[in-house]
């Protein structure tokens, strides 16, 4: 006697444990804007949210990253984004980003060197000093996200590109002089953060230009 065959029912794949993926730049900046949203909201002190803060840029995998909100409304009800003052574009968000991490000491990036599309500078009790007088600009738009705790962060650029940003000083400074650059094409340099007790600052440097800027884009585009 034929039996009728039981429609199977679909399997679903077993989901990887989140905890053992490895976090992602945009990882760990989501968690740090809720962090800041957190802070801002009087949910966290200045001093936990630089603890907290300091662990982000340290964590290797998403388990790292997920215990650091579990108490905050944003674990639960999903992560909310902060909008960026400027559109950082797709040129700034694709490919790594640099982080320069200034605890209790001082971290520099200066002279001959290729500036992503994305930098995240974060300073707890130190400094950390960006210079992009002689660096070479490999797209058209650089971000840089400033964070400064009790400490010091300061952005150098030359003269002739556009320099622009959006920050929040808490009890500190945030400063970026606005530059705007006659060329359509010079690249730009956006700076975003805020600092609690600290100071962040970007400013052209006088006498510094970047020479050859078509040169340099074309060469690093590859058109």
């Amino acid at each position: 006697m034929d039996l009728e065959k039981q429609p199977q029912q679909p399997v679903a794949p077993a989901e990887p444990a989140p905890a053992g993926i490895r976090a992602s730049d945009a990882d760990r900046d989501r968690i740090a804007d809720i962090l800041r949203e957190a802070m801002a909201e009087g949910r966290l002190t200045a001093e936990e949210h630089a603890e907290r803060v300091d662990l982000v840029y340290r964590a290797k995998t998403v388990g790292e990253l997920d215990p650091l909100i579990q108490d905050l409304p944003a674990a639960a009800g999903g992560a909310r984004t902060s909008a960026a003052p400027f559109d950082a574009g797709a040129d700034a968000t694709t490919g790594p980003a640099e982080n320069l991490v200034a605890v209790f000491s001082s971290s520099t990036r200066r002279g001959r060197w290729r500036v992503g599309g994305r930098t995240n500078a974060f300073a707890l009790f130190g400094s950390v000093e960006i210079d992009l007088t002689e660096a070479l600009f490999g797209q058209r738009l650089t971000v840089i996200n400033a964070t400064s705790i009790f400490g010091s962060v300061e952005v150098k650029v030359p003269e002739n590109i556009s320099l622009r940003g959006s920050g929040t000083g808490v009890f500190g400074n945030f400063e970026v002089d606005t530059l705007e650059s006659t060329d359509p094409e010079a690249p730009v340099v956006v700076v975003n953060g805020y600092s609690v007790f600290g100071n962040v600052e970007a400013k052209p440097k006088r006498g510094k230009l970047v020479a050859n800027l078509h040169k340099q884009l074309r060469k690093h585009l590859g058109t």
